[in-house]
């Protein structure tokens, strides 16, 4: 019986391992989808921001409260989950509890840190569910989330609830049996002692039949958490990682140049400078998730869908259609969209669909200001501005499509060198009254 168990166990925790890889090569395959980009500059600052932005999550404590419970949850649940660790190495090798008799009162010492973390890891979550649909947070209500987005956020908590409730419930019914003078290891622990009067009706058979129940239980939900992940928006929870070490250190608002543009205009100027054998411009601006580069792909799979850029966007609060949030859901959606394809037909073969006008709308484009609020306040480094600037871009170079206002503009400044529609030998009339 016991071997039986163990093969299980392990042909289980074989096929997590799997699929949870299959599906990461498919999304690492989607984010190289976008076009090549260096970035391995200041390689410090990067690694300042991965310890400061992503373990330490400096910007969520700007809200200290909120700041302090997520870090409890996303430490605890990481922390805890080191004990998965003798999980695994018991149900392969058949042992119980192969750690304790190893670090001796030490093991007491880390069971007891885990069960005050699961304790606080069940409360928090417990308070984030309520934070969402009893109170109801502003943010949170938002369209953007209807449907599976709203429900995937739930979800995810539930199951961290319902987990930590399984591993106190393991460790309070395992010691409840060694104090009957059951052939386990010697101990009490801290949290789980409380709910043995819930289970003290319990027969010796009864009660190993629910320690047990708890053990696979709670690794068959870890193995399916970590399947579930890739499929939902706390995959940042591994990419909130790389994507602060590859974060732009430009400062906020700096647009990058597109130097086929500004080689045009060089030859333009001077045209003895144009190569002979000078080949035309690529695209400008991005159209589809092709055109971006991996590191917007890699922001739209790391987005949180916390909604803190939205509720910081002044467009988004004065009702206009743009959401910084929508924009990064939209581009991931875009991505995942072609990725089936790919894994359909071994190839990308065009749909007739693209990120522009199919998921993004041009109204939400325009409505944006640039001021860089959604940047400034998004945890883990994302930059929704970029990829807008890049579909206006193409919008107005490619398309053609732009305001009146702008097309003013945009005519002022070729014919004046500014925006105004004054003369460059007038422009300093005004000094002339002084």
């Amino acid at each position: 019986m016991q071997i039986a168990q163990q093969i299980l166990f392990v042909l289980l925790f074989i096929l997590a391992v799997v699929f949870f890889s299959k599906k990461i090569k498919q999304i690492r395959r989607n984010i190289n989808l976008g076009r090549d980009e260096v970035i391995n500059d200041h390689p410090d600052q990067r690694w300042r921001n991965v310890l400061l932005l992503a373990l330490g999550q400096k910007k969520m404590f700007r809200n200290p409260l909120v700041g302090v419970l997520h870090f409890f949850v996303y430490a605890g649940f990481i922390i805890i989950n080191i004990e998965v660790l003798e999980i695994i190495l018991d149900g392969v090798l058949g042992t119980h509890r192969l750690f304790a008799g190893l670090l001796g009162g030490f093991y007491t010492f880390l069971i007891n840190a885990f069960e005050l973390l699961a304790l606080a890891v069940l409360t928090f979550c417990a308070v984030f569910l309520i934070r969402r649909n009893v109170l109801k947070i502003r943010r949170f209500l938002s369209k953007d989330l209807n449907g599976w987005p709203r429900s995937d956020a739930n979800y995810i908590l539930i199951t961290e609830i319902v987990l930590m409730a399984l591993f106190l419930t393991m460790n309070a019914s395992d010691t409840l049996l060694q104090s009957r003078g059951a052939t386990h290891f010697t101990g009490n622990f801290i949290v789980s002692q409380h709910l043995q009067p819930l289970i003290s009706g319990l027969s010796d058979g009864a009660l190993e039949l629910l320690e047990r129940a708890c053990w696979w239980l709670h690794i068959i939900g870890i193995l399916a958490f970590l399947n579930y992940l890739p499929y939902s928006k706390h995959l940042h929870i591994l990419l909130a990682f790389p994507n602060a070490y590859y974060a732009r250190l430009t400062p906020m608002g700096a647009m990058e140049n597109m130097p086929s543009v500004q080689n045009e205009v060089l030859y333009a100027m001077q045209p003895e400078l144009a190569p002979a054998d000078a080949a035309p411009p690529a695209r400008f601006g991005a159209k589809d998730i092709t055109d971006l580069s991996w590191k917007n792909l890699l922001d739209a799979y790391s987005c949180t869908e916390c909604g803190r850029c939205s509720a910081a966007c002044p467009a988004n609060s004065t009702g206009k259609l743009l959401s910084p949030r929508k924009i990064m859901m939209d581009t991931r959606d875009r991505a995942e969209e072609i990725g089936k394809s790919i894994n359909q037909h071994k190839e990308w073969k065009e749909d007739g669909k693209s990120l522009l006008h199919d998921y993004i709308s041009v109204e939400a484009l325009r409505a944006c200001t640039t001021c860089n609020a959604c940047v400034q306040e998004c945890p883990v480094s994302i930059n929704p501005l970029d990829i807008i600037l890049q579909l206006r871009r193409y919008l107005v170079m490619e398309e053609s499509n732009a305001p009146q206002e702008w097309n003013n503009m945009f005519s002022n400044v070729e014919n004046n060198f500014a925006p105004w529609k004054f003369s460059p030998d007038d422009r300093d009339a005004w000094a002339q009254t002084m």
